[in-house]
């Protein structure tokens, strides 16, 4: 696994982005790539446009056996197995290298990424962390190769967010020498060509469910539903599977008996991030090929690129997948970072692995969150461009749309991801990970006392949207705190308060990673090198205050009556006033002249 240089002392460990503020040297981008990650990029991009991008089309008349074949040869170049340990035949490099390849080989078709990310995230995973040393050396390095594909059988017809509630069955042969699963899955990706399942089944009454290894045999009472018709990802092969009486060697359970639920959480953290990184070259491309058809595309004798409501939406487009690619690279090397500290102190790799991403799981669910709903927005506004022709088959923009429906339902539904973010949290705080008690306190204690009058000096570039971003960091722990002085251990049952108090969460993490990136970049580029960059910081940051304060006001709604209200809208006012308005209109017209004059997002050909 390659390191980066960056020090692990200086980091923040999960969830303290809430309570603390990053260091420049220790915040990643991806303009700190190495040489080697920068040659696997663009590797990577070439298989991409050359296998993928050229064929697009095919996807869309669900060529299933193309995809198939796609897969193969992503196994040749090796790049099945990137996150794959060297002793079971990948290349055993580091997460922020796992999350680039993820990045850019999934941008063309959901239908390719789709069957990407099953096989190498939970199809191969599983066995690579929590499997024996008998069970890594059979299967793992068939899996990397591509020699073998791998599907993971979790989801029932009543088993979907509420993972652990399977009825599938396993039974102890008479002999002892193996199980006999019975049971139902459905929706269960890459089960058209696979070789290997992995399939959580019940054993007994047991409290949580077990994991197995199964080999594909249809003479082992396995058979298969017809392919699901779907919205989107056509060519992804989508079908249910059907176990009567298989049997599975006891030597094919997976971890121990019962850690099935453990298996799949641990799985879903990687999976979700995994998935954010999958919609970033797809945003990037949206970009382009709307940029593209914009200028090509002339109307009142003028290309529609040059009208101000297009010029308006390419901007907010590349300003969100700023954000998404700056937030998705400094949680990638914090994870990474994780496990490089766990390993030096002498952990094992299945549990430096485990626990450096379970570490990052709040960072996880939030990504997942936002940048499914950026891909999604961005596509939308990708098929508007493009008018009448967006509605075509024929165009790519249809297919665009329709293929990032599904990752706001993919890895846990983004309703689940936005409680769990401010559950896992409050969780974290009340084992003391997180010190959001003392912080939450001085805001209370704040908003008592009388404000201060004095104008910052923010003459230095993004200094203005710097101090927001920890100001806005109060409007978290004021709303945050008061919700957990009211309701205590009730709050998960007040979902609508949870949804708006991750929505300021997610802002936060989102805005305060674009603005450390930039500054980072200005630091090493100089300021004249970055006056897009800063735009489309400043954009960023602007709209996130706004959807920042509308949530927190119905947060305070909900919580706080009369003077307490009242001191707290106060607050929320001082935490979110801008000293200096920016000109948001000048900064969407930089943006989008950029976008013009590149044909695409700003940091295609860089990024």
């Amino acid at each position: 696994m390659e390191q980066q240089t960056t020090p692990t002392a200086t980091r923040i460990r999960g969830g303290q982005f809430i309570v603390k503020t990053p260091t420049l040297d220790a915040f990643f981008t991806l303009e700190d790539l190495s040489e080697d990650q920068k040659m696997m990029r663009e590797s990577t991009k070439e298989f991409a446009e050359r296998e993928l991008w050229a064929h697009w089309e095919r996807f869309e008349q669900k060529d299933y056996d193309y995809t198939k074949q796609c897969m193969q040869k992503a196994g040749e170049l090796g790049l099945l197995s990137i996150a794959v340990p060297e002793a079971y035949g990948g290349m055993g490099m580091g997460f922020v290298s796992t999350m680039l390849v993820c990045d850019y080989i999934s941008g063309v078709t959901g239908s390719f990424s789709t069957a990407f990310g099953a096989h190498t995230g939970i199809g191969t995973m599983p066995i690579t962390l929590y499997g024996t040393e008998e069970q890594k050396q059979k299967y793992v390095p068939r899996l990397a190769s591509g020699e073998w594909f791998g599907s993971y059988c979790l989801t029932e017809p009543g088993a979907g967010s509420d993972a652990n509630s399977g009825k599938t069955k396993a039974v102890l042969s008479e002999d002892g020498s193996h199980y006999l699963i019975t049971g139902q899955k459905m929706w269960i990706s890459n089960a058209g060509f696979a070789d290997l399942l992995i399939v959580f089944a019940r054993i007994e009454d047991d409290k949580y469910i077990t994991g197995f290894i199964v080999e594909n045999d249809p003479n082992n009472g396995i058979t298969f539903g017809e392919e699901e018709k779907k919205l989107g990802i056509h060519s992804s092969s989508t079908r249910q599977v059907f176990f009567n009486d298989t049997k599975v060697p006891i030597e094919n359970m997976l971890s121990e008996r019962g850690n099935g639920f453990k298996i799949a959480m641990n799985a879903l953290n990687v999976g979700r991030i995994k998935l954010a990184a999958a919609c970033l070259d797809a945003e990037r491309r949206v970009i382009r090929e709307a940029t593209k058809y914009a200028k090509e595309r002339v109307q009142f004798k003028t290309p529609i690129a040059n009208f101000g409501a297009i010029k308006e939406k390419l901007a907010l487009m590349a300003s969100n997948c700023y954000a998404d690619e700056s937030a998705c690279y400094r949680a990638a090397s914090d994870i990474e970072h994780s496990i490089l500290s766990r390993l030096e102190k002498g952990e094992s790799h299945q549990d430096a692995e485990l626990k450096g991403v379970e570490e990052f799981a709040i960072e996880c669910s939030i990504l997942k969150v936002i940048v499914s709903e950026h891909i999604q927005s961005c596509s939308d506004e990708g098929l508007q461009i493009y008018g009448g022709m967006g509605f075509s088959a024929d165009a790519p923009m249809e297919s665009a749309w329709r293929d990032a429906r599904i990752s706001r339902i993919y890895e846990g539904t983004n309703e689940i991801n936005r409680m769990l973010s401010v559950g896992m949290l409050i969780k974290k705080a009340l084992k003391g990970h997180v010190d959001l008690l003392g912080p939450a306190y001085a805001v209370k204690e704040e908003l008592m006392g009388i404000p201060s009058f004095e104008v910052p000096d923010f003459s230095e570039a993004l200094s203005q949207e710097a101090d927001l971003v920890k100001r806005l960091k109060k409007v978290f722990l004021m709303v945050a705190g008061a919700a957990v002085e009211k309701y205590g251990t009730e709050l998960e049952s007040h979902q609508m308060l949870l949804m708006a108090a991750a929505d300021i969460l997610i802002e936060i993490y989102m805005a305060e990673s674009a603005v450390y990136r930039t500054l980072k970049n200005i630091n090493r580029f100089g300021i004249d090198a970055q006056t897009v960059q800063i735009a489309m910081t400043e954009l960023y940051v602007f709209n996130a205050v706004e959807h920042i304060s509308k949530r927190a006001k119905e947060g305070i709604a909900s919580i706080a009556e009369g003077d307490e209200q009242k001191a707290m809208l106060m607050g929320l006012k001082r935490f979110t006033k801008y000293h200096k308005l920016p000109n948001i209109t000048a900064l969407k017209e930089m943006i989008a002249e950029a976008i013009k004059e590149k044909d695409g997002y700003i940091y295609d050909a860089i990024a």
